[in-house]
């Protein structure tokens, strides 16, 4: 009797782990080779031509995925358009007139869908086009984790919510991060994402104006081209690394120690702070800055993702099936 009752605690116990481990087991990076054997080469050309036409689309791919991952997971919801049962992410603050690339998304999922239909997640292909965008743009390759199925609901809350703004401190964005299972290593090595991309005059103003921490050449530089006042000139755009634009490099991490991060919650990771000596050895060493970057992107693609039965596999990113 007492051996049946520990065998069943026994059984339950694997379960349970089981279960709480199944989120990421059921990730992996071989995941399409039987079901979608050409998946990789059809996303990397259409990522490659997307980036021909347009430069700054590598940096907007990258940041789709991490504002995905950062809201309830990495699970497509972003991509969602707003219904009459729920409003979606791409109006929330962070997003609002700043997330863009979602037409190249369509696009990838169009030629995925040629090849494979109704295989691949909208999840994973936004976590394949971020890397190739990365990789693309000079920064490092590494195999994706895949097998993510796509959400069939996005919220806009959660968005607004989520995702740190420019205007973060040092405390704020270690917290963030941390509570998504990301260390302040991790945090600093994403931030790096900012050594591609162009920002907003809305996203800098104060920092340029109103901040000491900045190199006043860079002040003056970036006051040029965006006005003291609130509604002159919000959406005109300034690089986020000062340098090398269109190059993923570690120069973003050479700008802060010189002063000259574009945005305050970039200048905070260089500030007198915990972080100083992380911005240091990534300034001084890019294979250190590039392995981090590479351990942080699938850290934060192993998020929550929807796996085994939950989900579906959208047939257009933009609405649930």
């Amino acid at each position: 009797m007492a051996s049946s009752s520990s065998s069943k605690f026994l059984l339950t116990l694997l379960l349970l782990v089981l279960a709480l481990g199944s989120s990421n087991a059921q990730l992996s990076t071989n995941y399409y080779s039987k079901t979608c054997p050409k998946l990789f080469p059809t996303v990397k050309s259409t990522v490659h031509s997307a980036i021909m036409k347009e430069a700054r689309m590598g940096a907007s791919l990258l940041r789709l995925f991490f504002h995905d991952c950062f809201v309830n997971g990495c699970d497509g919801s972003l991509l969602l358009d707003d219904t009459s049962s729920f409003t979606g992410e791409k109006n929330a603050a962070p997003n609002r007139n700043s997330a863009r690339g979602f037409d190249v998304v369509d696009n990838i999922k169009s030629a995925v869908e040629d090849v494979c239909p109704g295989v691949v997640s909208c999840a994973d292909i936004l976590t394949i086009a971020a890397r190739d965008s990365v990789a693309i743009l000079g920064g490092p390759n590494w195999d994706v984790k895949l097998g993510r199925r796509d959400a069939r609901t996005a919220s806009q809350a959660a968005a607004n919510n989520s995702i740190p703004p420019p205007t973060s401190n040092l405390n704020r964005l270690i917290s963030r991060f941390n509570a998504l299972g990301l260390s302040t290593r991790d945090m600093v090595a994403l931030s790096g994402s900012h050594t591609i991309g162009l920002a907003r005059c809305t996203s800098f103003r104060p920092r340029i104006y109103n901040e000491s921490n900045i190199d006043s050449s860079f002040a003056q530089t970036r006051q040029r081209n965006c006005p003291r006042t609130t509604g002159s000139g919000d959406n005109n755009l300034a690089p986020l690394d000062i340098q090398t634009p269109t190059f993923f490099d570690n120069n973003y991490f050479k700008n802060l120690i010189n002063r000259r991060g574009l945005l305050h919650s970039d200048q905070q990771l260089f500030n007198g702070g915990s972080t100083d000596s992380i911005v240091r050895g990534y300034s001084n060493n890019p294979s250190s800055f590039s392995s981090d970057f590479v351990t942080g992107m699938i850290k934060m693609g192993d998020i929550s993702p929807l796996t085994g039965s939950r989900g579906e596999i959208r047939k257009n990113c933009r609405r649930v099936n």
